[in-house]
């Protein structure tokens, strides 16, 4: 009787296990998006994942109300969205801008990604005097935003976010970009 009663309580216990699933459908986006971004069907996505107070999503059911609205922020592939993330573009946020650099072949670390610190610099071409600058070098902090795939010419095109004011100078620059990938402290 008790070898019985053990065999069904397992049983029991299997198929309570089974059926009891935490985890809840919620959307995401199936690849890159930018900001301003109309969503489509195909951008989205399907996961699965145990829900947590702190994080907030929008659930699978509610496909339909998010199909057709804006994005506010970028977001990378497999992002999960959130009601946060959509309304009027809010991106690049305020007192900062997004600029694009050319950079030639050897300019930038290998594998420099979206989120990648960065120092940028502008160097002016040589003026003859053994090499030496020919005017004052550029340089500031920022974020890579993006960096495209390089061209037949080796040459790649990188997206930074900045202060609107370094943007400014950066952009204005003459000369040859350079980017440089440092290490933080803490």
């Amino acid at each position: 009787m008790g070898a019985v009663l053990v065999v069904v309580c397992a049983l029991a216990f299997g198929v309570t296990a089974v059926r009891v699933d935490p985890r809840t459908a919620v959307l995401a986006v199936a690849r890159p998006l930018p900001a301003g971004h109309a969503l489509t069907d195909a951008d989205l996505m399907v996961v699965q994942i145990v829900p947590d107070a702190a994080i907030s999503t929008v659930a699978e059911t509610h496909r339909s109300t998010v199909v057709g609205r804006t994005l506010r922020l970028p977001l990378a592939a497999n992002s999960l969205l959130s009601d946060t993330l959509l309304g009027p573009a809010a991106w690049p946020p305020a007192g900062q801008s997004v600029i694009a650099v050319s950079l030639k072949p050897g300019r930038a670390p290998a594998g420099v990604a979206a989120g990648v610190q960065v120092l940028v610099m502008v160097v002016p071409a040589s003026s003859g005097n053994a090499g030496a600058p020919a005017g004052q070098v550029e340089q500031a902090e920022a974020a890579v935003v993006s960096a495209a795939p390089a061209d037949t010419s080796g040459t790649t095109v990188v997206s930074l976010l900045m202060t609107s004011a370094n943007a400014v100078r950066i952009a204005g620059a003459s000369g040859d970009a350079v980017l440089v990938v440092q290490g933080r402290a803490g």
